[in-house]
């Protein structure tokens, strides 16, 4: 856990040393995911992935988000093939998440949306506070849900919700993401991290390793059928990033929502 970085913080957790904290942090931008980040996300998910002292993983945000997004100002100022870097960096920490086997749970405050809630769709389980603002608005500021958002949203809250959700960019609240199945629980925002620690501590004290790992591997066959076109979507989507027409309102969007 010695490794340094500037956009994550990676450390044991103070009560249970078995499970590690991975944060995002870069609140002064809501946590956005700049491709720095993705890359020590990539990076820290490897080196705790193979250490053997780790039986769990924690995600969450610095701050009151949880997760905005892409960083649409860097994509903005870059072309197709940063945005297909950017893509291919992003794809690779989702992937890393679905086939580690250990758990991994996200801890969700505040906005959760566009690539903050694909990463949050991704993760195991999810925790999220009452502040927790959840959905993908990116047809709101000319982008695209094809990270995973338009691929995984219809297998947990049925197509017509995802639908309605992807076609006008509306955000559910803490209860009603529940209510959907899109979160496991729903605590007020100072409970957050203790009840994900509660809940990544229930899985590996009843569940044995190789078992656990089993199971998730057995319910990675929907989500790897859905994941069929992810090399069309990183096309379009760069392609999308590109042109102009990203980007006019999404940081006053982002903002009004911190």
């Amino acid at each position: 856990m010695a490794t340094s970085y500037k956009k994550i913080i990676v450390k044991k957790d103070s009560e249970d040393n078995r499970l590690v904290w991975i944060k995002l942090n870069y609140s002064e931008r809501l946590n956005v995911l700049h491709l720095e980040m993705l890359k020590e996300l990539y990076d820290a998910l490897v080196n705790v992935d193979r250490d053997e002292t780790v039986q769990a993983i924690l995600i969450t945000g610095v701050g009151k988000t949880f997760c905005a997004g892409a960083d649409v100002k860097e994509l903005m100022e870059s072309g197709f093939e940063q945005g297909v870097r950017w893509y291919q960096a992003y794809w690779k920490v989702l992937e890393l998440i679905r086939e580690t086997g250990k758990p991994v749970v996200a801890a969700v405050k505040g906005a959760c949306v566009a690539g903050g809630h694909e990463l949050m769709m991704i993760c195991d389980l999810v925790v999220a506070g009452k502040s927790a603002r959840l959905g993908q608005p990116e047809v709101i500021v000319g982008s695209t849900a094809l990270g995973s958002g338009a691929q995984l949203l219809p297998l947990i809250v049925g197509e017509k919700r995802a639908r309605e959700m992807l076609f006008t960019g509306k955000l559910l609240s803490a209860d009603e993401a529940y209510e959907v199945g899109l979160v496991n629980r729903v605590v007020a925002d100072e409970d957050v991290e203790a009840e994900a620690r509660k809940l990544a501590q229930k899985i590996i004290d009843n569940a044995s390793p190789q078992a656990f790992r089993v199971i998730k591997s057995g319910l990675k066959f929907w989500t790897n059928l859905a994941m069929l076109n992810m090399q069309t979507a990183r096309d379009i989507t760069s392609m999308v990033w590109a042109s102009r027409n990203l980007g006019k309102g999404a940081e006053t969007f982002w903002t009004r929502r911190r």
